[in-house]
């Protein structure tokens, strides 16, 4: 068959980063991200124009995803930066903004792209260097025998988000739910191979966020259990519970058409057929004593009513995102077929009772050992529900990098602004045979450092979004905000008391200049020191593992689009 329309030929561009279209969509992009950033972050309303769910938010995951970018470099920038919020949670708009930066700020330089990429390599290698020593004046330990830094880490991930429009008191209740509800993901018994557990979350949506709570093991909703009623579950020898968990459906209506054709004799009525198998394995699951059956997808009603009047306790549509939880907590198999029940299948539990939150009914598994919790999440409305939701699955992310790393950055700027100054120290005194490895000058050298800088500042200055004013000391490096409207003083020590994070305060003349945004902060004229860090001062934590991958990937993909010389695009 002939084509009705010839084939067009693919388009080239040429120099994608020299198009106006391309420089005004990274401008816009970084705009949008920027006014994002941070606790006082303006919220974004995204929806798709014909109708459908409206998404209110700030975080870059719920941006991102929801985001129709036309140009490849967009798409490109948004990919890396959506995988690193898949792998680590956090800190997906502070790389996304630093990897605008860098490129807007790289491109101006009247430097190749290649000599740009060798020498920014060679300053993320000094960033990571500094970050992971232990002179870090950025850097906190985090103890796990106390409480402080964690409740910080914590309350610095919830309060990120205005979205989820929580006042004090909330954020204090929900600092120690997710901080109670990890602790439960942690194995008692720890060996060789020791794997944390899961929080899964149990929305209530218009509830009270201080109706929130936490509880060991599993809930299940179970509208049709009366709260009132007492539950009578059947009980092994030993005073457990037995529980069969089923992945297949036990409708009765047949097997599904992937399963393939089905041959009946004549006169043979394969819904009778199908029912007395499904009551067949209710007899079995009544003679091994089993006290609770959970299937996955749907129940005969005469089944359910079968093994209810045999004292099973039985549950249907518990769906998919249940059923792995559900096998850690019980040591259930689950059974894919209701032709055979595979020897070992059955888990156990040490027991199980009614819950009750808002108008919802839930069914309590009890293990007798387990690394399983149930966050019971309250909020007014939908809209701050799913925000909240999302923070929290963040929060216990960062909570398990930090069980592997335990390590924190100082929040709020203070990291990015301090490395900048530890850029512009090491890159005045910088070996003749850096320069010659690298095959740069000196003067090149230090305009890419300067942008480098640049761009980590431009993340700090980020964080004001009502006029303020954005410093930085001469001694730590830190960021300092002072309030619009200030007035005219002969110190700035009469306007500042703490920096951003809270570890350095004004008490002494530290020699504050205002963060620039093309020319550049002074050059330190000594290397930025370690200011003494104080678990009671600190305001703001970063993850320690989300940031350092969160520069690397911003310098790795802004590298990458600087390097591009074509797009090519399919036009059929």
């Amino acid at each position: 068959m002939s084509r009705l329309e010839a084939k067009k030929p693919p388009l080239f561009i040429s120099e994608p980063l020299t198009r106006d279209a391309v420089s005004q969509s990274l401008s816009l992009l970084s705009g949008i991200l920027k006014s994002s950033y941070g606790p006082a972050g303006r919220l974004k309303q995204l929806h798709n124009g014909v109708g459908g769910c409206v998404c209110t938010t700030s975080q870059s995951s719920a941006l991102l995803g929801r985001l129709s970018l036309s140009q490849p470099v967009l798409r490109v920038l948004t990919a890396s930066v959506r995988n690193h919020v898949s792998r680590f949670s956090d800190c997906g708009l502070f790389t996304a903004i630093l990897c605008c930066g860098f490129i807007e700020n790289f491109r101006s330089l009247n430097v190749a792209p290649f000599t740009v990429i060798k020498i920014s390599k060679h300053l993320l290698s000094l960033c990571m260097d500094h970050l992971k020593s232990e002179a870090c004046g950025c850097r906190v330990s985090v103890d796990f025998s106390s409480v402080e830094t964690l409740v910080c880490l914590v309350r610095s991930i919830l309060t990120s988000k205005p979205a989820c429009m929580l006042n004090k008191t909330e954020v204090d209740h929900l600092t120690s739910l997710v901080l109670r509800a990890f602790l439960f993901t942690v194995p008692c018994h720890v060996g060789t191979n020791a794997v944390l557990g899961k929080c899964v979350v149990i929305p209530v949506k218009g509830g009270r966020v201080v109706d929130s709570t936490v509880l060991p093991g599993l809930l299940i909703e179970a509208p049709e259990v009366q709260l009132g009623k007492p539950l009578a579950v059947k009980r092994t020898g030993s005073n457990m519970i037995k529980i069969a968990l089923f992945s297949v459906s036990m409708s009765g209506d047949g097997s599904s058409p992937e399963e393939g054709t089905i041959a009946v004799h004549h006169g043979v009525s394969l819904q009778v057929s199908e029912l007395n198998q499904l009551l067949n394995v209710g007899r079995q699951l009544v003679k091994d004593e089993v006290g609770l059956v959970v299937c996955q997808k749907v129940m005969h009603p005469s089944l359910k009513q079968y093994l209810e009047e045999q004292g099973v306790v039985a549950v249907d549509r518990a769906g998919l995102s249940l059923m792995e939880p559900l096998g850690r907590v019980t040591g259930s198999q689950p059974i894919a077929s209701i032709h055979s029940l595979p020897p070992g299948c059955y888990g156990s539990l040490k027991d199980l009772c009614v819950e009750s939150f808002a108008s919802k009914h839930f069914l309590h598994l009890i293990p007798g050992d387990t690394v399983i919790c149930s966050l019971i999440l309250c909020n007014r409305s939908e809209t701050a529900w799913d925000e909240l939701k999302r923070v929290c699955e963040t929060a216990e992310h960062v909570l398990q990098l930090t069980v592997k790393e335990p390590l924190a950055l100082l929040g709020g700027g203070c990291t990015e602004t301090h490395l900048a100054s530890y850029l512009r120290h090491k890159s005045c005194s910088l070996p003749a045979s850096t320069l010659r490895d690298l095959g740069c000058s000196q003067t090149q050298y230090r305009l890419v450092a300067e942008g480098f800088c640049r761009a980590l500042e431009s993340v700090a200055r980020a964080l004001s979004h009502d006029g303020e004013e954005v410093l930085t000391d001469a001694v730590y490096g830190h960021c300092w905000f002072v309030p619009p409207a200030s007035p005219c003083v002969s110190r700035w020590s009469d306007l500042v008391s703490k920096c951003s994070c809270g570890v350095s305060g004004s008490t002494e003349e530290l020699g504050w200049s205002f963060v620039q945004g093309q020319s550049g902060s002074p050059v330190l004229q000594g290397c930025p020191q370690e200011p003494p860090v104080k678990a009671a001062d600190l305001r703001v934590l970063d993850c320690f593992a989300a940031k350092c991958s969160g520069l690397q990937v911003a310098l790795e993909t802004a590298n990458l689009i600087l390097d591009l010389s074509y797009i090519i695009e399919d036009q059929n």
